[in-house]
């Protein structure tokens, strides 16, 4: 007969990305959430010198980190979905940790989980139909 055909047998893998806790793989259950950077802080916290960070927000409201985002992920031993951050080392390494509740604020497109972030205790019970 012939030899098997390797064209198409690209299979993606998965990313290792494993639960902080117990050290097994997680799954996956969000889109990816890109960070964005609207300070100049932000920026130096990852290299970038003073006076290039500041430049570059001059020009633009928001930039964007590459390699960076917040990601909900499941993980079967925990039985919890957590948030996570995300960062990029290389092609297939990757640097996960608790997401912070300032990080939400970096985000486009995503609710905090536990409500929003600038909302009180008294005002979140209030609009849930709690009594205090």
């Amino acid at each position: 007969m012939g030899k098997r055909c390797h064209r198409n047998r690209n299979r993606s893998t998965r990313r290792a990305i494993y639960c902080l806790n117990h050290g097994c793989y997680i799954d996956s259950v969000s889109q990816k959430y890109p960070l964005f950077a609207d300070r100049a802080g932000q920026l130096q916290e990852r290299g970038m010198s003073r006076r290039s960070a500041v430049i570059l927000l001059h020009n633009n409201a928001t930039v964007l980190l590459e390699g960076e985002w917040l990601e909900a992920f499941w993980c079967e031993q925990c039985q919890q979905t957590k948030w996570y951050r995300i960062r990029k080392v290389d092609k297939h390494r990757y640097i996960p940790s608790i997401a912070p509740r300032e990080l939400w604020l970096q985000v486009d497109g995503v609710a905090y989980p536990l409500g929003n972030a600038f909302v009180g205790e008294f005002t979140r019970r209030k609009a849930a139909g709690l009594r205090i």
